[in-house]
């Protein structure tokens, strides 16, 4: 899959079924939908694929255990389906990791244990596993790191991790391999309408700058915290429906939780659930919970939000980690659905909802990444009605995701069954060495990004291709150099576009460094 096979794609191509914006979660799980059932879908993303929402969030596949407080069963029941969908289909991405609830108070046995025993039958028999009372020996052994005062024991459950945008990487592969042509890097400037329908769209080709008009039986915005400004776009009065909400999350060295076993923490003092999770070698914590009114491509954190995972995790930990101590942050806008006036965002319902305007334009908004196939599936359904289309069934419930193996087995390697092939490649073309001594990337992986996954700059491949930028920011400022001038080989660009994408990378990744005088 490469940039050139799909732009070939797209000029061969006069009319098309489905014309999908946005290629996030939702955007390319529609795609995939629409294609594995047999329809003309082209896909559009403004930058790269997972560039906002999608590649920042907890990295957990999960029921969502705040959602039982709330009352939302039908959510968790259906996220825990899901959840178990998604592991036989990408068995390579998805880990079934242990998580304990730490009890220092006498109550919170009974409390939180029935909770999760709930949590337990409605996963039926798609459950990663028992949840069940630990004793304080039986959770410092999980836990050796945490806070032994006044400690009294723990609770054990079971849930999904993942790597997001690796995920998302192999379904825009999935769904290419399916038929549809998805590009990144292709922004929709503008709708065309028909008797006051709905009926194609005027996009640029931000790589070169030309202009295309483009005609689709329907139009679906799948854009996320961007879907209130393709609603603008179709019709200027709409009104707002998307409520952002930004989390931060901070990463630690893996040394503060020395072991594979998660911490979830039920009630923070902003009412959130918090969450210690090691993640290839460090520790995810996080998140943060702030109503914003601007949504952006880069949001950037407050030190309060900071403060607030260091304090909050602190007080679980042996050793308190400090700015010093901080190897990336990073923060993400959710695009929770309004569902009422001065509404705390921590208590807005995942569920999603789709709304089709007069002029026929399909918007599919809030939901969560452990949802993203049912919620595909929903709106392909709803566009097929509207456009009148001969229906075919979602078969996604079944479909393997590129990457898995024919076996099913698990590999110890995010790239799956391209493993192997990434390694003869790498070998054949002695590129075998890495990028940054501290990293564990050869050189042969930029290239294959960029021949196969549709990387067009170093910030795509260290950001999202790999994850480099998320768990080191440091190291992935100081590589690349090293990845722009090998990209620039593939991609037959001179060495300006090289210091440029160097510029570029510095201006964003300064983001995700914290400033250790600020604390």
């Amino acid at each position: 899959m490469n940039r050139d096979e799909q732009i070939a794609n797209l000029n061969n191509t006069s009319d098309w079924d489905f014309i999908i914006i946005g290629g996030g979660a939702t955007g390319v799980g529609t795609a995939l939908d629409a294609a594995s059932r047999g329809y003309k879908t082209l896909l559009l993303e403004q930058n790269d694929f997972g560039k906002a929402t999608s590649s920042r969030s907890t990295k957990l596949i999960h029921g969502g255990v705040r959602y039982l407080k709330q009352g939302n069963i039908s959510l968790v029941l259906e996220a825990l389906k899901e959840r178990g969908i998604l592991c036989k289909n990408a068995p390579h991405l998805i880990k079934n990791i242990p998580f304990v609830v730490p009890r220092y108070e006498w109550w919170e046995g009974a409390f939180y244990g029935v909770g999760l025993k709930l949590y337990d039958l409605l996963a039926g028999k798609y459950g990663f596993g028992d949840s069940q009372l630990l004793s304080i020996d039986e959770t410092l052994k999980r836990l050796p790191n945490l806070e032994t005062k006044g400690l009294k024991g723990g609770i054990i459950y079971f849930d999904g991790q993942f790597d997001d945008t690796r995920l998302l990487i192999n379904l825009v592969q999935t769904s290419n391999e399916q038929g549809a042509t998805v590009l990144n890097y292709f922004k929709v400037i503008s709708l065309i309408k028909q008797n006051g329908f709905c009926c194609g769209v005027i996009a640029e080709d931000l790589e070169t700058g030309k202009i295309v008009k483009l005609y689709s039986k329907v139009i679906i915005n799948a854009t996320g915290i961007f879907s209130d400004s393709i609603r603008k776009m179709d019709d200027p009065d709409a009104k707002k429906i998307i409520a952002p909400s930004r989390g931060t999350h901070i990463v630690l060295d893996g040394s503060f939780l020395a072991g594979n076993t998660a911490i979830m923490i039920p009630h923070t003092d902003d009412g959130r659930v918090l969450f210690a999770i090691p993640w290839y070698g460090k520790v995810v914590v996080g998140t943060t919970d702030i109503s914003v009114n601007k949504v952006q491509l880069e949001p950037v954190c407050r030190k309060d939000e900071i403060d607030f995972l260091l304090s909050s995790i602190s007080k679980y930990l042996i050793k308190d980690p400090g700015y010093k101590d901080v190897l990336s942050v990073f923060s993400g806008i959710r695009p929770l659905v309004k569902s009422g006036v001065n509404e705390n965002t921590a208590a807005i319902s995942r569920d999603h909802t789709i709304n089709i305007s007069k002029s026929g334009l399909i918007t599919i908004a809030g939901g969560k990444w452990t949802t993203y196939r049912k919620m595909a599936q929903d709106t392909v359904d709803n566009a097929i009605t509207l456009a009148q289309l001969k229906f075919a069934s979602c078969i996604t419930e079944s479909l393997p995701i590129h990457g898995s193996s024919k076996s099913g087995l698990k590999t110890n390697s995010f790239y799956g069954s391209d493993e192997e092939k990434i390694t003869e490649f790498s070998m054949k073309n002695n590129l075998n060495k890495p990028i940054h001594p501290k990293l564990n990337i050869r050189e042969g992986e930029v290239l294959w990004a960029v021949k196969n996954e549709m990387a067009r700059t170093a910030e795509d491949f260290l950001a999202r291709r790999t994850r480099t930028l998320f768990l080191d920011a440091k190291s992935a400022i100081e590589s690349s150099r090293k990845v722009a001038e090998l990209m620039a080989s593939q991609l037959n660009k001179k060495n300006d576009w090289i210091e440029e994408q160097i510029a570029q990378f510095k201006s964003i990744a300064k983001n995700y460094l914290v400033d250790i005088n600020s604390s």
